[in-house]
């Protein structure tokens, strides 16, 4: 199965669950990330803030923000690349590129030190494959920063076999 047949295939499982069913599958992965080792010992954490058919971090974010912890969240720029801005709560929100809700907070640029990102994705495989959205931000993003350890973040059925893989594509170093 090439990518997009994949996606295609990812997309037509999320269409089978509501946004409440999703939001009860989202609860057990969260409540996971919260005693999670790495998110335990992580003071500079890039996250995401989620798409409705995404696992939900809204909560997560918060609860590591209220926690001390430095949230870090993509924000997409020219030229197919994202940079991070640090969140500073819900009001420092905005709608940005294709939807996401972007931080308006102040840029950072010290990638060494990050301790951890969780990364959304349209599916992974067991060897840490992942399969996203088909603009390449991730993987360039990691290509250029390649010692933070990823986590990948998805729901169950977004965990399949293989997801086909190309030179560029960086995999995670773990799923949950």
């Amino acid at each position: 199965m090439n990518k997009s047949e994949l996606r295609q295939m990812i997309r037509n499982y999320k269409r089978q669950y509501s946004s409440d069913e999703l939001e009860m599958l989202s609860l057990e992965i969260i409540s996971r990330l919260m005693h999670h080792p790495k998110v335990l010992e992580a003071h500079n954490i890039l996250l995401y803030y989620s798409l409705p058919d995404e696992v939900n971090t809204h909560s997560l974010i918060d609860n590591l923000y209220k926690e001390g912890k430095q949230i870090l969240l993509p924000k997409v720029i020219e030229n197919g690349e994202m940079e991070l801005r640090i969140y500073q709560g819900k009001e420092s929100l905005h709608e940005g590129s294709f939807h996401i809700m972007e931080p308006s907070g102040p840029l950072f640029h010290n990638y060494k030190a990050i301790d951890l990102a969780l990364v959304p994705g349209m599916c992974f495989d067991k060897d840490g494959n992942r399969l996203g959205r088909g603009k390449g931000y991730y993987d360039k993003f990691f290509a250029r920063s390649p010692r933070i350890y990823k986590v990948g973040v998805c729901f169950d059925f977004q965990k399949v076999d293989h997801v086909p893989f190309e030179e560029t594509d960086i995999p995670m170093d773990e799923i949950l």
